[in-house]
């Protein structure tokens, strides 16, 4: 079971709004502006009147000028969708401060801006695609949500770019990807390679109208593993997930040339996200997560 986070912490979130990189489309009722004309108080343009228009439109003081019935549109209040994408794999439960607890708050606060603002919420457990859980309406539907995120086991791998190829994408809408992606496939991905996994991946959801955002949570041991003591001296790594042995010896140059490699790989990760628009932040399990929330993350949200 996974440790959620109380009601104090959704009540600090209360004002955020997540920022929607597309307007929304799909048929359903919230709080989000839709390029549709319909019936909300938010005036958009005039028209002229044609048979069949709801009268109570008309405007009596154009009429007046201008001898010609014209009618008011408004924008049409939409429902917006947030696609939430928890890594459960078993590299997630790794870290003093475990990643699996972090990514389940990071997951927990943005589903709970989007249930604040009427939005549809819909979590994915990246390894279980098909069951997903979808909640909308308001912020009192919280405790079904939370129960869900509870219930989610770190174990086993899993196919980042498979999973997120299964998407029932059907409008636009923001798509949240909370994960170490810790995936070989990935990590070998070449910025001068047009059809690198990271890129392709991201390609996907841009034609599918998303806007996405990288959270990548990472483990203070695994961003700085030369602070810890511990570590140097010959060693036997365990694959989390392959459950394969590695024996190692570090030292100061091998832990340098480890450093170097994963800045490259996030070097590499925040390049490909800039060039196609999506968002990407590192998320460090030692980081106060309100820190991390209402400070490092603040671009994404309307205030």
């Amino acid at each position: 079971m996974t440790v959620i986070p109380d009601a104090a912490f959704f009540d600090r979130l209360s004002r955020l709004r997540l920022a929607m990189g597309h307007r929304a489309s799909m048929n359903l009722t919230g709080n989000r502006k839709s390029i549709q004309k319909g019936s909300s108080t938010e005036f958009s343009d005039f028209r002229e009147y044609m048979p069949g228009d709801d009268i109570r439109r008309i405007d009596w003081n154009a009429y007046g000028r201008l001898d010609r019935l014209y009618v008011k549109e408004y924008m049409e209040e939409k429902e917006a969708v947030v696609s939430i994408l928890l890594d459960t794999s078993a590299s997630m439960n790794y870290g003093i401060h475990k990643k699996s607890t972090y990514a389940s708050m990071l997951a927990a606060a943005f589903a709970y801006m989007g249930l604040n603002n009427m939005d549809r919420v819909i979590l994915y457990d990246l390894r279980q695609m098909q069951a997903s859980f979808v909640v909308s309406g308001a912020k009192n539907r919280l405790s079904k949500l939370t129960d869900w995120i509870a219930q989610r086991s770190f174990d086993g791998k899993v196919d980042i770019c498979e999973s997120i190829r299964q998407l029932p994408m059907k409008g636009p809408g923001v798509t949240i990807i909370v994960s170490d992606f810790l995936q070989e496939s990935l990590m070998e991905s070449n910025l001068k390679e047009e059809q690198s996994a990271v890129r392709k991946l991201l390609r996907f959801l841009d034609y599918r109208k998303q806007k996405t955002v990288f959270l990548h949570v990472l483990a203070g041991e695994e961003l700085s593993p030369g602070r810890s003591a511990e570590i140097t001296g010959t060693r036997n790594l365990i694959d989390m997930e392959e459950k394969s042995t590695l024996r190692l010896t570090f030292d100061a140059a091998s832990i340098r040339a480890y450093e170097q490699a994963l800045q490259e790989y996030l070097s590499s990760l925040r390049q490909e996200c800039a060039r196609m628009g999506a968002f990407y932040a590192v998320c460090n399990t030692e980081t106060d997560i309100y820190q991390l929330i209402f400070q490092e993350l603040r671009v994404l949200y309307d205030f």
